[in-house]
């Protein structure tokens, strides 16, 4: 079982090593495109920027090859070059069906098992040549794409409609309730399908006049980044030269409020990121709902300064929220670390 394990593991890594740079270049593009466009309360106005908008559009550009990369170089680290057209097919299929990175570790996995089975079937000496450069990727991308769209695609457009009208029923007759599961649903998949559905409820109360579900939102929408770039940078004996890099990409995309910052972290370890990043935002959504803060913009991240009640508040939500993913984080490291160097005395 630890074997599976690692073994899963590794392939996480690999695809995750070949998609930080994607993240790294579109998250910094699109943070400066951001950072230095007005702030308006319907979110960053491009409209007297052009080559804002241009720098924009490359980073976005650079930025949407995360989850096809991911998938591919995932299906890569299990079979080999074979595993490389239908990982990145289904890890596009998972951006076009709304499944985010979640989706695209599906694919991946799901590609690169698909391919290693293939190669496994003996043939006549004379098929072996083409396999590889025709046969295989077409029979293995037409089974991921089928499942990817048909199996993954229909539930995740099911799962968004439950939650959008679960959390129209709820309201915010519980406010602290309300914001404990926006701050886990922002988190959870970082863009991916679950924090769509928390982001379009907040950006719709903003139209009902109700700035403090967005205000919440805003707050969880940056931590994870934020949180797990501190990690990075409070413990850099826990982390490799590569995971540092993508702190400083996800300390950069977390201020300008881009959540999938911490992507790469929690593709190659979502057993223990993914819950420690929910705390995070989970703490610093109560903390901006109990302290009256509201955000005017549908967007996140201290960027929206300017557009957001109670300032103060806001930042030390950030901060306590950060800090907390911060420290579990680095806790975790640290205590696997110590039981590992104990299993090899």
């Amino acid at each position: 079982m630890s074997r599976a394990v690692d073994q899963t593991k590794k392939y996480l890594l690999t695809g995750v090593s070949y998609a930080i740079p994607f993240v790294a270049c579109g998250g910094i593009l699109i943070a400066i495109a951001i950072a230095f466009a007005p702030m308006t309360p319907t979110g960053p106005d491009f409209s007297g920027s052009p080559f804002l908008k241009l720098i924009l559009d490359i980073g976005t550009a650079a930025f949407s090859f995360l989850v096809p990369v991911l998938g591919g170089y995932i299906a890569f680290g299990i079979a080999d070059r074979p595993g490389l057209v239908a990982g990145f097919v289904g890890g596009y299929i998972a951006n076009q069906v709304g499944a985010g990175f979640l989706g695209g570790i599906v694919a991946g996995l799901l590609a690169g098992f698909v391919v290693f089975y293939i190669k496994k079937i003996k043939l006549p000496p004379y098929l072996r040549p083409v396999m590889p450069i025709l046969v295989i990727p077409v029979i293995s991308t037409l089974v991921v794409g089928f499942i990817m769209y048909r199996v993954v695609g229909a539930p995740i457009k099911d799962l968004m409609t439950f939650l959008t009208a679960w959390l129209r029923n709820m309201g915010t007759g519980n406010s602290v309730v309300l914001a404990l599961i926006l701050g886990a649903m922002i988190a959870f998949d970082m863009g991916g399908p679950v924090n769509k559905v928390a982001f379009f409820f907040g950006a719709a109360m903003i139209r009902e006049g109700n700035f403090a579900v967005m205000g919440a939102c805003a707050t969880a929408i940056c931590i994870p980044p934020i949180g797990l770039g501190l990690a990075t940078a409070l413990g850099k004996n826990l982390w490799s030269a590569e995971e540092r890099e993508a702190g400083y990409a996800g300390l950069a995309m977390g201020m300008i409020g881009i959540t999938e910052g911490a992507i790469p972290f929690a593709a190659a370890d979502p057993v223990r990121v993914i819950p420690t990043i929910m705390v995070g935002s989970m703490v610093g959504a109560v903390i901006a709902m109990l302290g009256g803060v509201g955000d005017h913009a549908p967007h996140g991240g201290p960027i929206v300064l300017p557009v957001i009640d109670n300032r103060i508040i806001y930042v030390v939500a950030i901060v306590a929220g950060s800090l907390t993913v911060a420290f579990i984080i680095n806790t975790l490291r640290k205590w696997s670390a110590t039981n590992q160097k104990k299993g090899t005395l």
